[in-house]
């Protein structure tokens, strides 16, 4: 019985992988090699606007795998934000919608851990002195 296979990747590395593939003529290669993970993870989508081509594919990806495996995706920013990212806002609306729809969305709150924890450690010494 195989594992439960888990892919973790930075949106933007993402897109770069698909246009290269895409360039190489290998992007049905590519894209199936993602769909047959069980846990595509998405991590910081929404922070660099991504050209048109990239966003297509990007969203090919996300439509193939709607409702078949699931996914995880990481960002900071809001669905109303996400404009900056996917400049088209008939594009943007279809992913935010693929996304949600049977989806769970859980907000964590607008604190970074990163900024926090590097808070803690400057006070650290401080109080200790």
């Amino acid at each position: 019985m195989a594992g439960f296979r888990v892919k973790y990747v930075l949106a933007t590395r993402l897109v770069n992988e698909l246009v290269e593939a895409a360039d190489e003529k290998l992007l049905t290669k590519t894209t199936a090699r993602s769909g047959r993970v069980d846990l595509l993870c998405i991590d910081e989508l929404g922070y660099m606007e991504l050209d048109r081509r990239g966003a297509e594919l990007l969203f090919q990806v996300l439509t193939e795998r709607e409702e078949k495996s699931s996914m995880a995706i990481a960002s900071n920013e809001s669905f109303s934000s996400w404009t900056k990212t996917f400049t088209d806002p008939r594009l943007c609306a279809a992913i935010v919608d693929r996304l949600t729809f049977g989806g769970n969305i859980i907000e964590t709150g607008s604190d970074s851990y990163r900024l926090a924890s590097t808070r803690a450690r400057a006070e650290g010494p401080a109080k200790a002195g």
